[in-house]
């Protein structure tokens, strides 16, 4: 059996190559060291713009590999069996008041089709030259429709109804219905997984129903793959900007990260409050998750660039 891809794979990889890089220099450094040889400022710093610059080459495999990785996690993810359907719903009709609203309405976003996304992952994947990104994408969404089916059964376990249309769904179906940017659609999918990981630990928190536990946990675990497959790509698409084009995109990913966040928070506050959490800790939690996805996709490559310039700038 093929290994789960392990979540936060491409910070690793970042890490290693930043190993890597202090080894090399560190290596050089002690060769001239024993050989009683000065070098220069200038030099040190020559020696060490090159040493980044076959540092960051070595990314370049992981990069074109990572689809293949995804899909095969992605195929064995598909093979794991996490709920037992033949408990019976343990939940109050209270508890079913408070959360069935918000319940309809993320289950309804969970069961697009994903054509939109598909459209966009194969302009994106042509232009790259990386065919098994489309493969990875739709394996991507089947995941996502699984979660929409499995929440949609416990409504009808619990004598509720589905529903076919909802404000939210209906403004994010129309801005991805004109989207074929996959940054944008990366942006988008970060942030309302990051969300939704919130979301589904304050639904399973919020009953003591052992089967909608299940569901909420299933869930979870995938979304930790989910997010860190969707950080990955954002990190390569933003790795290919310019340095004021990085600037300027930070800022707007972090604009849309958080303000998407609020639109989230004031459409199911009673859900996350008999979740246990209120605005405050909301906040907070996101604040985490933005440090652990879009601050880490993209702080690094700000910074490496910024030495890059610097350093180029004296050589």
């Amino acid at each position: 059996m093929i290994p789960l891809q392990k979540p936060g794979a491409i910070i690793v990889i970042f890490r290693k190559a930043s190993l890597f890089l202090l080894r090399k220099l560190t290596d050089i450094f002690k060769t001239y060291r024993a050989k009683k040889v000065k070098i220069s400022l200038k030099n040190k710093i020559r020696c060490i713009y090159f040493v980044f610059q076959s540092t960051f080459q070595k990314l370049k495999p992981f990069i074109m590999s990572s689809s293949k990785r995804w899909i095969e996690h992605f195929t064995v993810n598909a093979t794991q069996q996490r709920i037992d359907w033949s408990l019976k719903p343990g939940i109050t009709q209270q508890q079913v008041g408070i959360i069935i609203r918000s319940l309809q309405a993320w289950q309804l976003g969970e069961t697009s089709d994903g054509s939109h996304l598909i459209h966009a992952s194969t302009i994106y994947s042509k232009r790259i030259g990386d065919a098994d990104y489309v493969d990875a994408v739709s394996l991507f969404i089947r995941e996502e429709q699984k979660h929409g089916n499995n929440l949609g059964r416990y409504i009808d376990a619990i004598g509720q109804s589905r529903i076919k249309q909802n404000w939210g769904d209906t403004l994010f179906r129309k801005v991805r219905y004109f989207n074929t940017s996959m940054e944008i659609w990366t942006l988008a999918v970060i942030t309302v997984e990051s969300t939704a990981q919130i979301f589904y630990q304050a639904l399973k928190d919020a009953t003591d129903c052992s089967l909608l536990k299940q569901i909420c946990s299933d869930i979870l675990i995938d979304e930790a793959y989910h997010i860190d497959f969707q950080t990955e790509r954002l990190a390569i698409i933003f790795g290919s900007k310019s340095f004021m084009g990085k600037m300027f995109m930070r800022n707007m990913y972090t604009l849309f990260f958080f303000s998407t966040s609020l639109v989230v928070w004031f459409a199911h506050k009673k859900l996350f409050c008999a979740g246990g959490i209120n605005f405050k800790k909301y906040l907070r939690k996101m604040k985490f998750k933005y440090m652990k996805t879009i601050n880490r996709a993209t702080l690094i490559q700000i910074k490496t660039n910024a030495v890059f310039h610097v350093i180029s700038k004296i050589i």
